[in-house]
């Protein structure tokens, strides 16, 4: 009897202890999404970081940026085309996408369109038989990069135009085009472009509703989305504080008075319509002898400007009158790709021990920040008193030098960050030295700092946010060698 009263005893103490462990090693689930959230398709290209733009077309020809609409067009024979050479510069620059302009102002089109004799077909290029833009369709499967087009609103040639039927039928006709005749479109570009002695009504909401349903893969761009939006100016820079959310029903494409609110979004905004900033590697948008590219520093200000204020970069660069991107500008763009790798391939905050103000659980411990992932993130305890200052910490064994700080968040959750700040301890002697801070993260955050800081431990602490918890997906310290401070 006593043995049988022992062994019971024993299996309920198994059985306690299971259901104790059971109960400690059960995962902890997230924390509540914060709307309005990306949908897959803008994550994904939000994680593109940088798209190339390519200006070419009558312009190229005739050395202007806006052409007039009377344009011979004899004047287009780019007897060296090879759209397999951009395809390839875009590979090896590291781009994932290609947005060519399809049709500019002027109405000369790059495809053979059958509601007008003003292109390609009309041109001695190719006996008139040429397509540039299946040519670089096909060129950028090859490569394995994505392709998106531009079609600009604004047709100075077409005499339809300012008939608001007529040319919206011919508008929609042309996209039509565009949609079925040459593959998996990624990205579809409009703007509001308009003559100024012309009253011309847009029917965006139509244009919107085809290119959903015929590339139902492809993000929209335009001033206010819906899918991605402009940034308010054409130098490359969104706002130190800049929000993927705004509010999209509130905006009217092509109105100045937006701009300043589509620089820095709206933290209460109820569209998700993250930001794209529009750049020309040269002065101009099209390519024109007299001109050069820019200088590698001005182009990693723009990087910072751009992707590391939760933006991507969206850089132009021009082919010339022979067909192909010029030499100089091949040579800028690689010089401009491996200083960005020089630059963010070491992390310094690798080799770091990390520590944080509390835990959610264990899937959502500091270590996370160390990886790529956007869905592995630090989420910190959720606190009754939402004014509770989170922080996390890097220690290491030797002194890190760095003068670069990136921080992400999980914003396939949402954006949460409101105000941060980054501290350094022990330089200078000092105990601990604020080296950095601001309001929004979003995607991604780059910081650079005035001049190298030497520290072993090394703080991200979080003042304010939306919801209950910030989430961090990640938290690096990188050096830059080309930035010689302000």
């Amino acid at each position: 009897m006593g043995r049988i009263f022992i062994w019971v005893v024993m299996v309920g103490i198994f059985l306690c202890c299971s259901f104790e462990v059971g109960l400690c090693n059960s995962d902890v689930p997230p924390p509540l999404p914060l709307v309005p959230l990306p949908t897959a398709k803008q994550l994904k290209w939000q994680q593109r970081e940088m798209v190339m733009f390519l200006h070419f077309g009558m312009n190229t020809f005739t050395n202007r940026e806006w052409g007039t609409g009377k344009e011979n067009p004899q004047w287009f024979n780019p007897k060296g085309l090879d759209t397999n050479q951009w395809a390839k510069v875009a590979k090896e620059a590291g781009f994932s996408l290609v947005i060519l302009t399809t049709k500019h102002h002027d109405g000369f089109c790059l495809w053979p369109s059958k509601y007008t004799n003003h292109s390609v077909k009309s041109s001695p290029w190719k006996d008139g038989k040429g397509d540039v833009v299946k040519d670089l369709s096909v060129a950028a499967q090859g490569q394995g990069v994505d392709f998106g087009v531009y079609l600009s609103p604004w047709d100075r040639y077409e005499p339809f135009y300012g008939k608001e039927l007529q040319y919206n039928e011919f508008y929609l006709g042309q996209l039509q085009e565009l949609l079925t005749k040459y593959g998996p479109i990624s990205e579809v570009w409009f703007d509001g472009a308009k003559g100024d002695n012309t009253t011309m009504t847009y029917l965006f909401s139509k244009w919107f509703a085809l290119v959903r349903e015929l590339q139902i893969s492809a993000n929209i761009f335009s001033d206010a989305g819906p899918d991605i939006r402009w940034v308010g100016d054409e130098n490359g820079t969104a706002g130190s504080t800049f929000w993927s959310t705004i509010n999209g029903s509130s905006l009217k494409i092509g109105e100045a008075s937006i701009e300043g609110y589509l620089n820095t979004g709206d933290p209460y905004g109820t569209d998700w319509i993250p930001g794209e900033c529009d750049v020309s590697i040269r002065p101009g948008w099209f390519w024109h002898p007299e001109e050069k590219p820019k200088r590698l520093s001005k182009l990693l200000d723009i990087y910072y400007n751009s992707v590391g204020r939760n933006c991507v970069l969206l850089l132009n660069v021009p082919p010339n009158t022979t067909g192909l991107i010029s030499a100089e500008d091949v040579e800028r763009l690689m010089e401009f790709t491996n200083a960005i790798n020089t630059i963010f391939s070491v992390d310094l905050a690798a080799s770091t021990s990390i520590t944080a103000n509390s835990v959610r659980g264990e899937a959502f411990a500091p270590a996370n920040v160390l990886d790529t992932d956007l869905w592995t993130y630090w989420a910190p305890k959720d606190h009754k008193n939402r004014r509770t200052t989170n922080w996390i910490c890097l220690e290491s064994k030797e002194a890190m030098e760095f003068n670069v700080v990136r921080i992400q968040e999980a914003v396939g959750l949402g954006q949460r960050v409101m105000k941060y700040g980054v501290y350094a301890f022990g330089v200078d002697g000092k105990k601990r030295m604020l080296v950095s801070n601001g309001t929004t993260i979003g995607y991604k955050k780059l910081d650079r700092l005035k001049k190298p800081v030497k520290a072993y431990k090394v703080m991200l602490v979080i003042w304010k946010c939306r919801g209950e918890v910030p989430l961090i997906s990640s938290f690096g310290l990188h050096f830059d060698p080309f930035y010689r401070g302000e």
